[in-house]
């Protein structure tokens, strides 16, 4: 399939958006300025202002003259690339490959995406249509290479789209500057009389470098396609992507999940075939009234399950707002890796923690209160408690040890420590009771002591003397002396954990 590609040249990039947010400026003459060397420069005019002769690279002072109420403002460095890039991801309806050609125009890669819209002719006339009815003035441009397309938009008279293999015989009755040529250069070849592209198209590669330069040698031959000129695309498409185009504008939430279904079954086969499975994805719709939103969902392990993952995006459903009608899908994976083979877990007794039905719980779960209501702990080489587990979210990372200990440790864990009034019967006895946020709790059953010290390694302080105790109500609780008992300071009594 040979190569296709449009340029869109917006005429009046600056103006048009000045008119789009303010209306009372339809149709009227004004210029964006900016001060150069000491005067002040026109760098944007409306369609109505070039009709009196007023041009950008003009001087403001010169333009007044012609043009006594001419409306001016301040141009903003860098204001034509924000609006391009805006647009450029507009354009990410028609096709993946859109790249931002400055300082006035879009460059787009077609190949295959002409057909969406009934061919070339109706792809062409729909974005400049849709485009206009947002406020813009725009000339296209199709044709088999870059610098063709360019040419054309910008100097053709007609026959903007040039048929596959015809770039050649189109180039030949345009002016040098179709060939993106610096000023320097054109004023050169129009000294010499070369007024069109035929006039030096066939001279020899190696007089044109001698007589011109290795630039002017470059752009002809990227626009007759013997050398090759790459698009850079603003957004690099992801490896595992699927397009669906609606033929008519989506808003029933019965649509969208139709749309859903089609886009992962798809994409699922695929990955399936290449022994993929997708971690994250995220589905983007873009709207008729130019407007785009997202849903994105992650997994706990790679799947390439089409039910699984249709469930996860189910529960985001709520938040697709159609507005007038969804026009384009896009599901992109921003991330995938290896599946493993599952079929050794169907002979097990019991699920281990990283198989894929405790992976899809833990998605369903993460898909109503957030990935950041889940956490999971391994068990981590130290005695300290506060340092005895190690959170991680990945389910499939394995412990590297075993938990050091065989004695109770609480579900829960206070960090830190909170402190609490404690009485023991003699220094070195439990405590037969304790007040914790203002409740008194008379415990009836201890366990312990159980002395933990301190990790010297690490930090210095007193060692701890834990103790598992019940009270009246049966809540169980692990509390602990801080250091030896000193009869000359009070103790420091402190609650650690809660038990089931």
């Amino acid at each position: 399939m040979p190569k296709r590609f449009v340029s869109i040249w917006f005429r009046h990039l600056l103006t048009d958006r000045l008119t789009i947010r303010r209306q009372e400026l339809k149709g009227k003459a004004f210029v964006f300025a900016e001060p150069q060397r000491g005067r002040k420069v026109i760098t944007a005019a409306t369609a109505t202002a070039e009709k009196y002769g007023i041009l950008p690279g003009m001087t403001l002072a010169d333009a007044k003259v012609i043009a006594p109420d001419l409306q001016v403002f301040d141009a903003t460095p860098g204001r034509n690339e924000k609006l391009l890039k805006g647009l450029a991801e507009w354009c990410l309806r028609y096709t993946p490959l859109v790249a931002v050609d400055l300082p006035d125009g879009l460059l787009l890669d077609v190949t295959g995406c002409t057909h969406l819209k009934g061919g070339e002719r109706a792809f062409l006339k729909d974005l400049v249509e849709r485009l206009a009815t947002l406020g813009y003035d725009v000339r296209p441009g199709m044709a088999d290479t870059i610098g063709c397309a360019w040419g054309v938009a910008r100097s053709a008279k007609k026959g903007l789209i040039v048929a596959p293999g015809k770039h050649r015989d189109t180039l030949i009755p345009l002016p040098p500057s179709a060939l993106r040529l610096p000023l320097d250069l054109l004023m050169k070849l129009h000294n010499l009389g070369l007024y069109t592209v035929g006039s030096f198209i066939h001279m020899p590669k190696a007089v044109i470098r001698r007589r011109f330069n290795k630039d002017m040698v470059l752009r002809l031959y990227q626009a007759l396609g013997q050398e090759e000129e790459f698009l850079i695309p603003m957004q690099e498409p992801m490896p595992y992507s699927e397009r669906l185009a609606c033929l008519e504008p989506v808003r029933t939430r019965t649509a969208i999940e139709m749309a859903l279904t089609t886009l992962l079954e798809t994409l699922c086969k695929r990955l399936y075939q290449e022994g993929k499975g997708l971690r994250n994805a995220v589905l983007t719709y873009y709207r008729i009234d130019g407007k785009i939103g997202t849903v994105s969902i992650g997994t706990n392990h790679p799947t390439h399950r089409c039910n699984h993952l249709f469930k996860l995006f189910s529960l985001k459903l709520d938040t697709v707002a159609p507005g007038l009608g969804i026009e384009l899908f896009v599901l992109e994976t921003l991330a995938t890796e290896p599946v493993t083979d599952m079929q050794a877990d169907l002979w097990a007794a019991k699920p281990g923690p990283d198989s894929e039905e405790v992976a899809e719980l833990l998605d369903r779960v993460a898909g109503r209160i957030g990935v950041e209501g889940i956490q999971r702990f391994l068990p981590a080489e130290h005695f300290w408690p506060e340092r005895s587990a190690e959170p991680t979210g990945n389910i499939a990372k394995k412990p590297v040890n075993e938990w050091r200990t065989d004695k109770p440790r609480p579900i829960q864990l206070l960090e830190p420590p909170e402190t609490i009034e404690a009485m023991a019967l003699t220094p070195d006895y439990p405590p037969k009771q304790f007040n914790y946020k203002g409740t008194r709790h008379v415990i009836v059953h201890t366990d312990g002591p159980e002395r933990i010290e301190r990790e010297w390694w690490l930090d210095q302080g007193e060692h701890r003397d834990y103790y598992t105790v019940e009270d009246e109500d049966g809540r169980r609780y692990w509390v602990f002396r801080s250091g030896h008992y000193d009869p000359d300071k009070p103790q420091h009594w402190y609650l650690h954990g809660f038990f089931a």
